[in-house]
């Protein structure tokens, strides 16, 4: 049986990882991307991507393409916020494109591991799913390492608390862009299970 990372790749729903990840990264204005971070960004997500606090995504080693993207969606409104919508508020494309390509060039930094046993429970979720209750293995579509491709976010180092939110989002179909499969396996997580899988990804390099 094919994984779900292979179905979803037949199924024209992501694309492969291939050799474009280690593409050059384009050409962009970064004296225009740095302004733009230090007067709308950092407050929340820092001026080098590493979020002021726990709730706020790290940006530091995000794709650009997929940051570009969330971007014009809470532009346009299909990812429903507030606070972003009225954060990108006049960027153009080119200016989006260009934070992308900023945040990307930043190196992400992973938490310290405070819990093993929960870590524990959480890599098994994230390298193998739960048979039992149908839950997918992030790795088949976020990679083993969590490092993600240009349309699926990198996961590795990323906030715990912001993850277990966006599950959250996701089970509740709050979060209201890219809900169509993280629905199906965010409704179906324990608690338990989302805080494990949230602590280890959070402790991924």
């Amino acid at each position: 049986m094919p994984s779900l990372r292979t179905a979803l790749v037949l199924g024209g729903l992501i694309t492969p990882m291939t050799g474009a990840l280690a593409a050059e990264l384009p050409a962009v204005d970064l004296t225009r991307a740095t302004q733009i971070v230090t007067e709308r960004c950092s407050l929340c997500h820092g001026v080098d991507g590493e979020s002021s606090t726990t709730t706020h995504p790290k940006l530091a080693g995000q794709h650009y393409q997929y940051i570009a993207k969330q971007l014009a969606d809470f532009k346009s409104g299909k990812r429903a916020s507030d606070t972003m919508g009225s954060m990108v508020t006049g960027l153009t494309d080119e200016e989006m494109l260009a934070l992308g390509v900023y945040f990307e060039k930043k190196p992400a930094r992973a938490r310290r591991v405070l819990d093993e046993g929960l870590n524990a429970v959480g890599k098994f979720i994230f390298e193998r799913g739960n048979e039992y209750s149908g839950v997918a293995a992030c790795a088949s579509c976020h990679g083993e390492k969590g490092y993600g491709t240009d349309t699926l976010p990198r996961l590795a180092g990323q906030n715990a608390r912001y993850l277990e939110n966006q599950l959250a989002s996701f089970n509740s179909r709050a979060r209201t862009n890219d809900n169509a499969i993280m629905h199906t396996i965010a409704a179906k997580l324990t608690e338990l299970e989302t805080k494990a899988v949230a602590t280890y990804i959070s402790s991924l390099e």
